[in-house]
C-alpha cells in the first residue's frame, strides 16, 4: 500500500467528507435515489448523544489528506455465542485508488478493532452483483454465506408493521 495512505477514526470534521464517500458509494451501487443521508444524518449517527455507528476514514495524505475511502462499522450480537461482533455496514473506495491495498488496509484495522473488543465475528453483506468485491473478500478468507438472506422493512411497512398504520 502506498504510505502517503493514514486510515485514523473518524472525527466530527470528517463527516463532509464521509457523506461525500457514501453518495459515491450509492452512485456505485446504482442506489442513489435511496440514499437520502444529509451530513447532519451522519454527524447526529457518528458524534450524537447516542452514536449508533463509528467509521474510518482513509486519506492520502500525498494529496493534502484527500478522502480515498471509508468503513462504516457498529456492534452486533450473537446470542448463540453469546457475545459481540462487529459489522461493517459499507466499505468504499474510490475508483483510482482500487487495487492499492486501501481496502485491506481497512478491513485489516476493523480486525484488529474487532478482535481488541473481542468480537466473536467480524461481518458484513456484499451485492451478489459485485463479483470483484467477492472475489476480494474470498482472498482475504471471508466466507460468503449462500443460505442466508437479508430481511427488510422499511417505510409504510414498518409503519404498519409497528401498528402505526391499518393493514392495507
Amino acid at each position: 500500500m502506498n504510505t502517503a495512505i493514514r486510515i485514523g477514526l473518524a472525527e466530527p470534521a470528517d463527516v463532509p467528507d464521509l457523506h461525500r464517500l457514501i453518495r459515491a458509494l450509492a452512485v456505485y451501487e446504482k442506489l442513489e435515489a435511496i440514499c437520502v443521508s444529509e451530513p447532519s444524518d451522519i454527524e447526529k449517527a457518528l458524534f450524537g448523544p447516542n452514536p449508533a455507528a463509528e467509521a474510518l476514514i482513509a486519506r492520502d495524505e500525498a494529496r493534502s489528506g484527500f478522502p480515498v475511502g471509508f468503513a462504516l462499522f457498529f456492534h452486533t450480537f450473537s446470542t448463540f455465542l453469546g457475545r459481540r461482533g462487529l459489522w461493517l455496514e459499507d466499505l468504499f473506495v474510490q475508483p483510482d485508488y482500487r487495487g492499492a491495498g486501501v481496502g485491506r488496509a481497512l478491513l485489516k484495522q476493523l480486525a484488529a478493532i474487532a478482535r481488541h473488543r473481542a468480537c466473536a465475528r467480524f461481518e458484513w453483506s456484499v451485492l451478489d452483483w459485485n463479483e470483484p468485491a467477492i472475489g476480494f473478500y474470498e482472498r482475504l478468507g471471508a466466507t460468503i454465506l449462500t443460505d442466508w438472506r437479508i430481511a427488510r422493512v422499511t417505510g409504510m411497512a414498518l409503519e404498519r408493521l409497528a401498528g402505526d398504520e391499518p393493514p392495507g
